[in-house]
């Protein structure tokens, strides 16, 4: 029976679309690996956000096909935002490559490998192959964002993430995921309810919502009763029985109605935390980035979601050294951090992706004054971070329990509703189980507790 491996480098929706590409090597009778040595078919599901991202990718595949005890009959491709970007010039960076498939393409990955792999094998290849077959699948298809289901999440998973639409039309002058992941185009809501419903049957207790921006879901159905069609979506996933817990990311300032900001009053199972990414504290940035919004309507939102949930934890993006940012822009960002207070923030120094406006803007910022800026806002964040844990010290919190710890087998690790790690002793509670516990230790984003008897 042949194996399949694939690493995933990138967001959720790129950890969502490997899970869809494994369920149908599954269907089509492959086992699952995570040695190399013993795949037949490895793939990587790449990131361009970032071109770190794309660096490793193309690090670890020229490793990967280099390797001189490998099975000569090996299929190694490419998928995701990177092969949708580079498309056939990662050719000629990896020359035994067999196959580039883009973003539009992924219903398409396992019948490709699987067709070269048999062809392969049928001509009992002994010696290594130094040319791959240099199949490229990155073309648009209509209607492909309703081939992202029939998945299913990793064994034993309670949690489980749901896309509920594709692509990006906002266009931020920094980034390429336009050009890569395409137009926005939501799924049926229907399709995406019966998804749900057997994940829920499948054990699932919590699932997460996923979308370049996710809140502009169904925009161009109307609004009922005061509510968009993302609000509805959340109503109804509501209503099924056995889902326990429902989460989103991303959403975008645009396109933020007050209906999303309801929501928190009275669907008790949409979790109290939202990754909301900021980018920059600064107006003349943030126009700079086009971002078509001003920051005081950024911190007005957080604000008003606080204050219909104020259990409310908020974690955010922040890109520092963006062109032409000062130091007073700079110092705008840092004090919309210290103004909202947040949870965490994934803070990026600016990087330039190709065919984007703000890779040729004026006024490039050097990597000393980013770095300087990315050492300074991260020491604000982990100290804010750290006091808000630490307030959590000695109150009883409610945790989903996921699975055994990663860095410790004996203790079984969940997250609270505000997605705050938790590490509980083992054998104290049963995985899949939603549990009070007291949380007894902070160490600065790790929360330790005791299951409540």
């Amino acid at each position: 029976m042949p194996s399949v491996l694939i690493k995933t480098y990138g967001c959720q929706m790129n950890e969502r679309d490997t899970e869809q590409v494994l369920s149908m090597f599954l269907a089509g009778g492959y086992d699952i690996t995570k040695n190399e040595d013993d795949a037949d078919v490895i793939l990587i599901n790449t990131c361009s956000v970032r071109e770190k991202a794309e660096l490793k990718a193309l690090g670890k595949m020229g490793l990967l096909c280099s390797r001189p005890n490998a099975k000569p009959w090996v299929v190694y491709g490419f998928m995701g935002c990177m092969s949708q970007s580079r498309s056939n010039t990662l050719f000629r960076d990896i020359a035994r490559l067999d196959i580039v498939t883009g973003t539009h393409q992924y219903h398409n990955v396992y019948k490709l490998c699987n067709r070269l792999l048999r062809n392969r094998l049928a001509q009992n290849i002994t010696e290594p192959i130094k040319r791959g077959a240099h199949i490229c699948a990155v073309a648009h298809e209509d209607g492909f964002q309703n081939a992202i289901k029939d998945h299913l999440p990793p064994s034993g998973n309670c949690t489980a993430f749901v896309s509920i639409m594709q692509g990006c039309d906002m266009k931020c002058s920094y980034c390429i995921v336009p050009s890569t992941r395409g137009e926005e185009c939501s799924r049926p809501m229907n399709d995406i309810l019966i998804e749900a419903r057997e994940l829920v049957e499948r054990g699932v207790k919590e699932i997460t919502l996923l979308g370049q921006i996710v809140n502009r879901y169904g925009r161009e159905e109307p609004i009922i009763n005061g509510r968009g069609a993302f609000v509805r979506l959340l109503e109804a996933l509501h209503e099924i029985d056995g889902l326990e817990r429902i989460r989103f990311t991303s959403p975008h300032p645009i396109g933020f109605r007050q209906d999303l900001v309801n929501a928190y009053t009275y669907l008790p199972k949409l979790c109290s935390h939202i990754h909301f990414p900021m980018q920059s504290g600064s107006d003349r940035i943030l126009k700079l980035m086009l971002r078509p919004y001003k920051n005081e309507k950024y911190l007005k939102l957080c604000e008003d979601m606080r204050e219909a949930r104020p259990d409310l934890a908020i974690t955010t993006d922040i890109i520092v050294g963006f062109p032409g940012e000062t130091h007073e822009d700079y110092l705008q960002t840092k004090a919309a951090v210290e103004r909202i207070q947040f949870d965490n923030a994934f803070i990026f120094q600016y990087s330039p992706r190709k065919d984007t406006p703000a890779a040729v803007m004026e006024n490039q910022i050097c990597l000393r004054v980013k770095e300087e800026r990315n050492h300074d806002l991260l020491e604000c964040v982990n100290r804010i971070a750290t006091a808000r844990n630490q307030a959590l010290v000695g109150t009883t919190q409610t945790i989903l329990v996921e699975g055994p710890s990663k860095n410790n087998p004996n203790r079984l690790q969940g997250r609270t509703s505000q997605n705050k790690p938790v590490i509980i002793e083992g054998g104290s509670a049963q995985v899949g189980t939603i549990v009070p516990v007291t949380i007894t230790e902070c160490t600065g984003f790790t929360l330790y507790a005791n299951v409540q008897q």
